[in-house]
């Protein structure tokens, strides 16, 4: 069965529909809650206080927010909707290679990657294994203008 490509997201629209969407997000260099100025904790705490499932990806926690924290995707017990990546560009590749290690029935639908962050290559192999990509913004803004409340 072949794959299709999935869509490099860029419109106003498209962002807001991934934002209305999505369920469950498992975040990636989430920080702890003894860093609550840090956006790798404050957004997924918004995130969370929104009604959204966040589900801490960050092998130095056992837990964040009083729920587990797991050591990387592949350890993720359920499945998510989207990966929101707050790592440094050079590490997004790895993040890449960690979602399309996951069988396709687990592969989320949306790589998000926060402002500043992007990284073509891997969002070129993330797009040809169906994923959608969201480069270079910050998912707290669009989930406060389009998500829940």
């Amino acid at each position: 069965m072949e794959t299709s490509r999935g869509h490099r997201v860029e419109g106003e629209e498209e962002l807001a529909a991934i934002v209305r969407g999505m369920h469950s997000i498992a975040v990636v260099g989430m920080k702890g809650e003894e860093r609550p100025n840090e956006s790798a904790y404050s957004i997924p705490a918004m995130l969370r206080e929104r009604g959204y499932r966040v589900l801490a990806v960050n092998p130095t926690y056992e837990e964040i927010l009083g729920q587990p924290s797991y050591p990387d995707l592949g350890s993720v017990p359920e499945p998510f909707d989207l990966v929101d990546v707050f790592r440094r560009a050079d590490h997004v590749a790895e993040v890449a290679d960690a979602v399309l290690a996951l069988p396709p029935e687990r592969r989320p639908r949306v790589f998000w990657m926060q402002s500043g962050i992007r990284d073509e290559e891997a969002a070129e192999r993330l797009l040809a294994a169906g994923l959608d990509v969201v480069q270079d913004r910050c998912l707290g803004v669009y989930a406060g203008r389009y998500g829940r409340r």
